[in-house]
């Protein structure tokens, strides 16, 4: 079996599903350009072991239901379902796995899929006929922490899983929600200035400079007031082994504020 890179996703606004935009089309076509996973691997900004009682988890549904963990938008938005299924055989590979290199998880037998991954993934395998499974990051836990569960699971790739860490390479909601920017604004200097030096540092390979990127990149603290959009990029790097080998495959930004990067490590 061919062995498949990892993805780090930019999954910006629920509204993606629903509005046009250059990230949307880049989605939308991605699924064509990757071989065909036998499952899925979900690592969502949106699925915290933070607020979790710090119990990191991984979803065991063989049905998992789709989640609106959100407020506030159109009715179109919470009548849409990813009706992907689950695999629970999935999911005790990945305990194992990090059992084996000392990483607690525990499965999860209720929970679904939040907006971090039904929202991209049903733009790339809009049928729902793969099975998802999703891994909790843990917000109060290490850059390096995240880049060791990378590590521990990168064997799935050679196991038709395709690992994707869904956040967002600038999330600052606070600026988003005072700016009310169009969805086709301009990114201000401070957004540029941060996905630029990311980009940089992932050509050259500096893992280190990439995972303190908050403290060294410029204006990081600004795009990331806090770490969990950024935690699931280390799980996809740490994936896709060392040394850094990654690739920008997009860039965009949506409302101004919410930059759309997408890279594939391999």
């Amino acid at each position: 079996m061919r062995r498949l890179p990892s993805l780090f996703l930019s999954h910006g606004s629920p509204m993606m599903a629903l509005e046009p935009s250059p990230a949307r089309d880049f989605l939308a076509g991605l699924g064509d350009q990757l071989p065909r996973p036998r499952a899925i691997l979900v690592v969502s900004a949106h699925h915290d072991a933070a607020y979790q009682g710090g119990r990191a988890t991984v979803t065991a549904s063989p049905a998992p239901p789709t989640i609106h963990d959100f407020g506030g938008f159109p009715d179109e938005l919470f009548a849409m379902r990813y009706p992907a299924p689950g695999d629970p055989a999935l999911a005790s590979r990945v305990v194992e796995l990090l059992a084996g290199h000392g990483l607690a998880v525990t499965a999860d037998h209720e929970r679904g899929l939040d907006h971090g991954a039904w929202v991209p993934l049903s733009l790339i395998y809009p049928h729902a006929d793969i099975p998802v499974v999703q891994l909790s990051i843990h917000s109060n836990a290490s850059p390096e922490w995240h880049f060791a569960l990378g590590q521990a699971l990168a064997p799935l790739r050679d196991e038709g899983v395709l690992i994707v860490g869904s956040g967002s390479i600038t999330h600052n909601l606070r600026a988003l929600f005072s700016a009310r920017l169009p969805i086709d604004a301009p990114a201000p200097a401070w957004v540029t200035d941060f996905t630029d030096w990311i980009a940089e540092r992932m050509s050259a390979g500096a893992i280190d400079d990439v995972l303190n990127c908050v403290e060294r990149a410029p204006h990081g603290a600004d795009n990331h007031p806090t770490p969990d959009h950024i935690l699931p990029l280390f799980v996809a790097m740490g994936a896709g082994g060392v040394p850094l080998k990654a690739e920008r495959l997009h860039h965009s930004v949506t409302y101004g504020l919410l930059a759309m990067d997408v890279y594939t490590f391999d």
